[in-house]
This record gives C-alpha cells, structure tokens and sequence, in this order.
C-alpha cells in the first residue's frame, strides 16, 4: 500500500485545476508535507481553454471569438524531514492567474477588453506530528503578483478606452492546519486554512475625457487619469483533504475546497470614482474533488478523478466569463528507485456564462459550450 499511498498525493494534483472559481489555477494543496523522508519536486504543465460565444442581439450578434489564451505553469516543492516528529517544506507555485481577451476583430459590445494578471506565491511551514497520528502545520506564505485591465468596446459606452496598470507588489500571510493518519489501511485526513494576503498595488489609471454633466456647458475632463495606490486581497480559503485504503494496492482519495472570492475586490481609485463601481465582483465557490488510485505493478500506479464546481449567477464580469466545472483528470505515476514521475492530463467542461456591464447589470455576451485541456508532469526525487 505504500507506494500507493505516496503517490496518491501527487495524483490528486497532477494537472492544475482548470479554470476554478474567480482566477484560481492551483489548489495551494500542503501534500507534499505527507511524502516520505526528504523529497524534492518540481511540476510544470499548459493548458488550452476555448471561452466563446457572441454579443447580444443589441450589438449585433457577432461572434466573440475565443476569449481565453493558452498558459504555462510551473512550481518547485521541497520537504525535509527532521526526525519522526518534525518535517518542513517549501512550495512556489502560480495559484492565480489570468489571460483574458477579447479579439478586436469579433466582438463589438467588448471587443479590446482584456485582463492579465501574474502571480508567485512562497510558502514555508512546519509540521509536527504526534505518536497518537495527529499532527499539527502552519506557517508564512508570501505573494509577488501583478496585473492590467483595459476595458474596451460598445458595452462601456463613455468609459471605453481605460487601462489600468498594477504594479508588481508584495504582501504577507499564512497557513495553519491539522491532520490524523493511520498509515495501516493508509488513511489520512487534513484540514489547511490560508489567510486572505493584501497586495497594495501602485496603480496607474487612463482613459478617455469624461464628460461630468453630459452635454452640457463643462467640456470634457481627463477624470479617469492618475496615479494612487489599490489594496487588493487574494481570498481566504479552505482546504479539506482526505485518503483511506479500500482493498489491496487501492486508494479512495477527495477533497472539499472553499474560496471566499466575495472578499477579491479591483477597485481603483479614478475608476470608481467616475462609475461608482470596481472593477471585478465574484462569488464564493466550493470545488469538490473524488478521485480512485490504484498500484498495479511495483513501479506503475493511476488514478482517475472527478472535479465539481456548482455554477453561480450567469451574470458576470467579462474579466471571468465563465461559472462553475466538471472535470476528469487521468493520471500515471512511474517509481524506480528514488525517482518518481508523474504525469496527467486534464478535461473540463466550463459553465455558461453571461458577460455583463453597466448599473444595473446588463448582459452583453452569451458565452456557451467553453472547456479547457490541460496537462501535467511531476518529477520528485527522494533522499
């Protein structure tokens, strides 16, 4: 059951997430801190979206184009252990991120909207684990993130035209959680919450005059123009994960996710001051994970999993055009000596969504039938 066991863990993350609630793409999973002895490894992977569909009958109909570009990820884990008590670890990972943008050849309502946001994320913990199973983890997370906004065509009417930048910034928070194993029938269940992290962000604003009382006697003002600074927090979350042995060389592993993206606000200074609204409004989402592991010889195990995200209001930003998942992840993990390889490939089918502006909401896009591929390696080496 052993080698089952340790590579459930990685299974279970082979291929990012796809398109999970508001602009995650990786879990921020602590399983590496479950691995045997001291462990080194690195990840890397791409994934292909396709986020379509067209413009309301108001702007024509006209097809949008696919608003969703292809990205890498890549990440670096190392776990040392101590003694039988203690074990550390450090992650970098890319959990959010995003690569939105309207072609300006397809859509007239939003056509030269777009939005890219990066992000790094350094996590340290520590873990002590007791002779009774429990155990206990915690420590600091880091985060280095930047990003732009440009909000273009028909549907923004006079604010057509703004950009905003971010600047790259930092900001500071932390982990903490527990755990229970009983390594006979390889059961293990843990429980991680990530505080929310604030990035105050410099922020530089542009776009076009802005006409304060219509067409009236005052000319245009360059009111969305100016430079101040934006706090923006990356939302707090939970992470429930769970494995037991079901019979010989085979595992029955899950997880329940919960992301607080009501509390992830774009709100810069000019902007909300002209249209008395931010930029970006989310919904909360609880991602739910199942997932069978299986040995078959001493150096080859799989797994298949099932992803599921219910589907929110289908009004949304056009900087996320897409609510709620369902999604497979087949994976293989190869071990010879102290190598392990892992590979997986990932399909998840996107909720329909229903881009909008304007107070009150107004929908100016059907965006339909939208999925993603994705695909993953692992390499880890133990010592």
């Amino acid at each position: 059951m052993k080698l089952t066991l340790t590579g459930a863990a990685a299974l279970m993350l082979t291929a990012a997430p796809l398109f999970a609630g508001g602009i995650e793409r990786a879990p921020q999973s602590l399983a590496i801190l479950f691995e045997e002895g001291n462990y080194v490894e690195f990840s890397a992977g791409r994934v292909n979206p396709d986020a379509s569909g067209r413009d309301v009958a108001l702007f024509g109909g006209r097809s949008t184009g696919n608003v969703a570009e292809d990205y890498n990820f890549a990440g670096l884990a190392y776990k040392h252990q101590f003694n039988d008590q203690l074990s550390a670890a450090l992650i970098v990972e890319q959990p959010y991120g995003e690569d939105i943008s309207y072609p300006l050849d397809g859509s007239l309502a939003l056509g030269g909207t777009y939005a890219y946001v990066d992000s790094t994320t350094y996590t340290a913990l520590l873990r002590y684990k007791m002779d009774n199973g429990f155990g206990v983890h915690g420590g600091l997370r880091g985060s280095e993130a930047n990003g732009e906004v440009n909000l273009q065509g028909l549907a923004y009417g006079p604010v057509s035209g703004y950009n905003v930048e971010l600047d790259s910034a930092w900001g500071w928070g932390y982990a903490v959680g527990v755990s229970w194993e009983k390594p006979e029938i390889a059961a293990r269940i843990s429980l991680t919450y990530n505080s929310e992290i604030e990035h105050d962000f410099d922020t530089t604003e542009s776009g076009p005059g802005v006409d304060p009382d219509g067409p009236g006697p005052l000319p245009s003002l360059p009111l969305l123009n100016g430079e101040s600074e934006t706090t923006v927090s990356t939302p707090r979350s939970w992470n429930l994960e769970a494995q037991t042995g079901i019979a010989p060389d085979t595992l029955l592993f899950g997880s329940i996710r919960w992301v607080n993206w009501s509390e992830f606000r774009v709100d810069p200074e000019r902007f909300v001051t002209v249209t008395g609204g931010g930029l970006v409004e989310l919904e909360d989402t609880t991602t739910y994970t199942i997932g069978v592991g299986r040995k078959f010889t001493e150096n080859w195990s799989g797994s298949v999993s099932f992803a599921y995200e219910k589907e929110g209001d289908r009004l949304v930003s056009p900087l996320a055009p897409t609510t709620g998942r369902q999604g497979v992840t087949l994976a293989a993990v190869y071990n010879q000596n102290n190598w392990k390889i892992t590979t997986g490939i990932s399909y998840v089918k996107l909720g329909d969504a229903d881009p909008e502006t304007g107070t009150p909401d107004q929908k100016r896009a059907e965006i339909r039938d939208s999925d993603a591929l994705g695909f993953g390696i692992r390499i880890g080496y133990r010592f």
